[in-house]
């Protein structure tokens, strides 16, 4: 047993002691069944905070040799198979915490690759006295052992894109790594030594002259998570299980934290999960492990439309991304679509891959914006969340005419990319203008079910804002907003939001395609009592 060869299982002992535990011992299975078909070399990436080091820490308690791990694992949902009882802590495991290896090379002003491979050499050259000599690197090493021994071995590396993230482009230090990746699993008896090979991270493997710089690995990413979309991250189920067990709102668990589609499944953020259910409290939680500068470095990057685009996204729509190509560090961009799929893989955004559309996953993210444009005022977008807050103040104070102007001040000084050619495009525009509206309500529904009809765009409060009034939305294309209310009033769409009591808000928005103006009308009506369930129980 050793710090970086056959390490216990502490740690993942110890995070099977807390109170809200989700088991995803599963993942074990799937990864033995890729093994026996040849698939060792495994590159798994998600955002921080997504349970990347637990995953990591799950694989070295049921690998390690200097551990005995039967008792954790029988209480799990894993499948204790012949296969999974044959490799059960009967591997050579090699763990290393790239970061942490790193940052301790900067305390102690050393060479971190040169620190990190004799690191391990010296726990190899005690397990397999007079094989090895304790002055080879570490795949030499590695090749010399599985060459006299026929042993293989798991080498699991957390937070392996660190050096990638955080060091220059020429630095010598992440070149080196980078050759060091390359002779550790590349090289012609990697094949040999190699049992499995599980690197972890938040960024896919780094692209250099336009492939893969280890080129071997199966990559499972946000962006195409395969087979193993729910295995890291919390899936519907499990969140609803906590949620019971811990009395709060399901509901409101998916409108703050759900929203990553990975494969065609829901995964939640697993960090908010857990605080929410410890706390009872849904609020901004998986910032507080980082900073703002991952969002200030990208979006400030001056490509064609990307400003549009994030704006787009913020209010609720989706833009078309091609996600291919990007080079995978924080530096090298070419457009705006290599920036948003960054974004994407850092969680700030999730991807439809069906519909290769972008967008923002959840109520947190949204907040999470809001605040970095709230503290950025000289910022293009604290600048345009300035006008929509604004906007949504004279809808609420019914200034039709100031909405009207606001409509096309925003249209025309940020989103001017959007073409109008019909009343669709105007929806996506106002919905941009009323981006402020998140703090009060829920995501804006387009064609709501109302009356004999559907209104182009309803606004629900939010349950914790319900003085509130519901907005009514019918917006029209080479035809007065005068008409937009009167068809709301002949197709009764008032009339079906039952749940609501109190003020409502109608709004006719059109846009006249001649002269290229918006115009605007308000009215308001009473509802003076509440019938039926809330409304956003049924939804």
């Amino acid at each position: 047993m050793g710090r970086y060869l056959n390490p216990n299982n502490n740690k993942f002992r110890n995070f099977l002691k807390e109170k809200y535990v989700v088991d995803k011992s599963r993942l074990l299975n799937n990864i033995l069944e890729k093994i026996e078909q040849n698939k060792k070399f495994l590159c798994c990436s998600r955002p921080r905070r997504f349970g990347k080091s637990v995953t990591a820490q799950m694989l070295v308690a049921y690998f390690s040799r200097g551990a005995d791990s039967s008792a954790l694992f029988a209480q799990l949902k894993c499948v204790k198979d012949e296969t999974f009882l044959n490799n059960l802590n009967q591997c050579d495991t090699i763990f290393m915490d790239i970061q942490a290896q790193f940052v301790k090379a900067k305390d102690q002003d050393a060479n971190p690759m040169k620190m990190l491979q004799e690191n391990v050499v010296r726990e190899l050259e005690k397990a397999y006295s007079g094989l090895i000599q304790g002055d080879e690197n570490l795949s030499e090493a590695l090749a010399v052992i599985n060459a006299e021994t026929g042993n293989e071995f798991v080498i699991i590396f957390d937070e392996w894109d660190y050096p990638i993230r955080e060091l220059a482009e020429q630095s010598r230090e992440r070149q080196d790594y980078i050759e060091f990746l390359r002779m550790m699993f590349k090289n012609a008896d990697a094949q040999d030594y190699v049992r499995l090979a599980y690197l972890t991270g938040i960024l896919p493997m780094v692209r250099a002259k336009g492939q893969s710089a280890v080129n071997n690995f199966d990559e499972y990413t946000m962006i195409d998570a395969r087979d193993l979309g729910g295995d890291i991250g919390f899936v519907e189920e499990e969140v609803q299980a906590l949620c019971e067990k811990s009395g709060v709102s399901a509901a409101e668990m998916k409108y703050w934290y759900d929203g990553y589609d990975l494969g065609g499944v829901e995964v939640y953020n697993p960090l908010s999960v857990v605080r929410a259910v410890e706390s009872g409290k849904f609020r901004q939680y998986w910032t507080e492990t980082g900073t703002y500068e991952d969002i200030r470095s990208l979006i400030e990057y001056d490509f064609d439309g990307l400003r549009e685009a994030v704006i787009q996204m913020l209010s609720g729509n989706r833009i078309f991304v091609n996600v291919y190509g990007c080079k995978n560090d924080m530096y090298t961009f070419r457009d705006k679509d290599q920036v948003i799929t960054t974004l994407i893989h850092l969680g700030y955004f999730a991807y439809d891959a069906d519909t290769r559309e972008a967008y923002v996953p959840n109520k947190e993210i949204r907040e999470i914006f809001y605040r970095y444009m709230e503290n950025n005022q000289n910022d293009s977008l604290s600048a345009f969340l300035n006008y929509s807050k604004e906007a949504l103040a004279a809808v609420l104070d019914a200034k039709q005419e100031r909405v009207a102007k606001l409509v096309q001040k925003v249209h025309d000084d940020f989103i001017s990319s959007i073409e109008y050619n019909d009343e669709n495009s105007l929806s996506c525009t106002v919905m941009i203008v009323l981006l402020a509206s998140f703090l009060y309500y829920q995501k804006p529904i387009r064609e709501y079910p109302c009356g004999k009809g559907f209104a182009d765009l309803v606004y629900l409060p939010l349950p914790q804002c319900p003085q509130r009034p519901v907005i009514i939305m019918e917006l029209k294309w080479n035809h007065s907003a005068a008409t937009a209310i009167t068809q709301i009033k002949e197709k009764c769409y008032p009339d079906s939001l039952k749940a609501y009591y109190g003020e409502i808000l109608l709004v006719g928005i059109s846009y006249e395609k001649k002269t290229k103006e918006h115009t605007c009308v308000i009215e308001r009506v009473e509802r003076s009592c509440r019938q039926g369930v809330d409304e956003r129980e049924r939804m």
